[in-house]
């Protein structure tokens, strides 16, 4: 078992980052003209920050959820908070293409809401089963914290083009 415990922590690991390999794909696709042409707040992060930042935190989501999983004692008693941490995932994948691919900046604020809830919820039940689980979703819960004021920030500043887009779209 002592060889499984190192695997079964790498597949963690590396599991939520199959989501954002995609949605980077996705986001690569529509930087240029569509999210270069939004008003965005002068306190954006630049572009690169982006693709380091979420790999580190992906990592120390599944990280987490390993350590979740592990001191619990498996699936079946880890049910609740890798149940959190399966709805918490999927919101956090469905962002980017609401937003990116679709556009809809509307929708992806409302989306990202839900994720923040969901990461408040995800810090507490794994912190819950081990501490240090917990502590490692804070810099997630202040990232998507940026995130939802950047998403509302756009959305505010770019209403009314989004609006004329649309209606020349009918």
């Amino acid at each position: 078992m002592g060889d499984r415990l190192p695997l079964a922590a790498a597949a963690a690991t590396v599991f939520p980052n199959l989501g954002g390999w995609a949605g980077a794909y996705i986001t690569r696709k529509n930087l240029n003209p569509w999210y270069q042409g939004l008003k965005k707040p002068s306190w954006t992060p630049p572009n690169w920050t982006f693709g380091p930042v979420w790999t580190g935190l992906y990592c120390t989501m599944g990280y987490s959820s390993y350590l979740v999983w592990r001191d619990a004692g498996g699936l079946e008693e880890a049910a609740l908070p890798l149940s959190v941490y399966g709805v918490n995932v999927a919101l956090n994948w469905a962002w980017t293409p609401l937003f990116f691919g679709a556009h809809n900046v509307k929708w992806a604020l409302y989306e990202i809401l839900a994720l923040w809830g969901s990461t408040a919820a995800l810090g507490i039940v794994f912190y819950r089963v081990n501490s240090v689980a917990g502590y490692l979703m804070i810099p997630y819960l202040a990232w998507n914290t940026l995130a939802v004021a950047l998403n509302y920030v756009i959305y505010r500043d770019n209403r009314l083009e989004s609006k004329e887009s649309e209606g020349k779209n009918e």
